[in-house]
């Protein structure tokens, strides 16, 4: 079955908003790093995805116009076989990846970036609707602490654990980088 890694937002518009903590970064970066290496070294083609939405201003740090729509710092150098630019949370919403990877043959994806519960989720839920296989690598997705409505906090490992809960057996298998690249190595 032809698969395809796909990385999601991992971009330095990140580290400009008021919510980001490097907290959980280098473990992330290591796991995002090890499944695009473990994905090179099986001849999976990875899609790069940026996320650029509102005002076209030097301050906006989702706008191409911040220079801050980049890769994030330590993430792996790796030669994407596609690149796309999204303005809505599903990387399949306007971008044409759907036709891309219908043209390449592809039949499951392994979703890995940031944020694990909004550009992440959705991704994986649209295209699991669409069709695709789908392969959830939890520890290759990063996100950060929010607050509930009533001012509670709700941790970024939380959000993580909530996300695999909602999305395992319905919408993706959730697995480790190491469990994604043995079942890659399985299976193509």
């Amino acid at each position: 079955m032809k698969t395809a890694l796909i990385v999601i937002d991992v971009q330095e518009s990140f580290r400009h908003r008021p919510y980001f903590s490097s907290t959980n970064v280098p473990d992330y970066l290591r796991h995002q790093n090890a499944l695009i290496e473990g994905c090179k070294s099986q001849g999976i083609p990875a899609v790069r995805v940026f996320h650029v939405e509102g005002d076209k201003l030097a301050s906006n740090s989702f706008a191409l116009e911040s220079g801050h729509v980049s890769p994030l710092q330590g993430l792996a150098d790796f030669d994407a076989a596609h690149t796309i630019y999204k303005s809505r949370h599903s990387a399949l919403v306007g971008t044409g990846l759907d036709v891309w990877l219908t043209q390449h043959g592809i039949q499951k994806l392994i979703i890995s970036g940031i944020r694990t519960e909004q550009c992440c989720e959705t991704t994986t839920r649209h295209a699991s609707d669409l069709g695709w296989q789908i392969d959830y690598v939890t520890d290759a997705t990063l996100t950060f602490d929010m607050k509930n409505a009533d001012g509670s906090l709700l941790s970024a490992t939380d959000i993580k654990t909530r996300t695999a809960t909602v999305l395992d057996g319905r919408f993706a298998r959730i697995c480790t980088v190491e469990q994604a690249l043995k079942k890659q190595a399985l299976h193509d």
